[in-house]
């Protein structure tokens, strides 16, 4: 882990080169092509108890834990996630520890519009980066998640190790590389190819390109009824997947600075939608979240924000009502998935690392 999080390098529009049409991404409920979707659900068969979530983009990856007594410790003592050493070339192997747990920041129902208006300002003031062309989008984030694991008759919580996750992609969404410890070889796998029937896949929110992103109406009303149209009959109700489906573009996408404003300010609209005033993110960086919870799971998902810049820091899903998955193992304070973004950056090819 950084010991200083504050030098982290945040994935931020800000960052590096800049987006020509805008961002695709891996990601949320569909996204992306045959063989992406072919693998990950094989990853997510392996992982199917792990639990009562809203079905996510099988390329968004969940959450992190840690030993019992240092999470105990640094919940009753911080009041926060906290992780123990390791860092992203060299995680810390939990595969088979407890689950990390966290203590539940206070819930504000009516501050959402209020902090997302000043959230969607300081993104729509972000400076655009421009990229050249044949350059690809590079997105690094950490991430780790806390699943349902049964061997046997026996069935316990587990948590995968906090890793880092690399992925390229081509602004038109045809090419693009993976490189994930846990999910991948070392040398990562392509995501390129074509559907079942062997046509080229078309580009939607669930999978989108960084040209599709770029399409899509920077209205927030507009935008949100785009959203719920497309994500019409998925999840756990309207509600929760549009802002499931949010969450994934920003996490997932690189988004020009109007979207995202936009994105933003659609989020404001949607119902149960709230403020926490604390969470982490899986690099130990504290911010503000938005977030919604999810009654049909209880798992509430927080988008964490700095409180000062209110740049984009990561996404994490926590239980908080009720017991979740087989068993009901997964109880309040779990930290179900936890993932930061770390770079996103233009470079001019695959595998290479800005």
């Amino acid at each position: 882990m950084n010991p200083d999080p504050d030098k982290t390098r945040t994935a931020n529009r800000h960052e590096t080169g800049g987006l020509p049409a805008i961002e695709e991404h891996d990601l949320p409920q569909g996204r992306h092509q045959f063989h992406k979707e072919r693998l990950m659900s094989q990853i997510h068969d392996d992982r199917s108890a792990a639990a009562a979530r809203t079905p996510r983009n099988p390329f968004l990856r969940k959450a992190i834990l840690l030993p019992a007594a240092t999470v105990l410790a640094g919940a009753l003592a911080v009041g926060v996630l906290v992780l123990t050493p390791g860092d992203a070339q060299h995680p810390v192997d939990r595969a088979a520890g407890p689950v990390l747990t966290t203590t539940l920041g206070a819930v504000d129902a009516e501050g959402a519009p209020r902090l997302l208006d000043r959230i969607s300002l300081a993104a729509a003031g972000a400076e655009a980066p421009n990229a050249r062309a044949g350059q690809y989008i590079y997105i690094e984030t950490l991430a780790a998640n806390t699943h349902v694991k049964t061997i046997g008759d026996k069935t316990s919580l587990v948590s995968d190790p906090l890793h880092t996750r690399r992925s390229w992609r081509s602004p038109d969404g045809l090419k693009g590389w993976l490189i994930e410890p846990g999910n991948t070889g070392p040398e990562g796998i392509t995501l390129e190819g074509r559907d079942e029937q062997g046509n080229v896949p078309t580009p939607h929110l669930g999978a989108p390109s960084h040209d599709y992103l770029a399409t899509l109406p920077t209205d927030p009303d507009a935008l949100l009824r785009k959203i719920y149209e497309e994500t019409e009959g998925q999840g756990n109700g309207k509600d929760q997947q549009a802002f499931t489906t949010i969450g994934d573009l920003l996490v997932e996408s690189w988004p020009t600075p109007e979207l995202t404003a936009a994105l933003y300010r659609a989020a404001a609209k949607i119902p149960g939608v709230v403020t926490v005033d604390g969470a982490t993110d899986a690099a130990g960086r504290k911010g503000v979240a938005v977030a919604r919870l999810d009654e049909t799971s209880g798992q509430r998902t927080e988008w964490i924000f700095d409180s000062r810049t209110f740049t984009f820091l990561g996404e994490r899903t926590v239980q908080v009502k009720g017991d979740g998955g087989d068993g009901g193992l997964i109880k309040p304070g779990t930290v179900v998935f936890t993932h930061a973004i770390m770079v996103r950056a233009f470079v001019d090819d695959i595998k290479v690392v800005p």
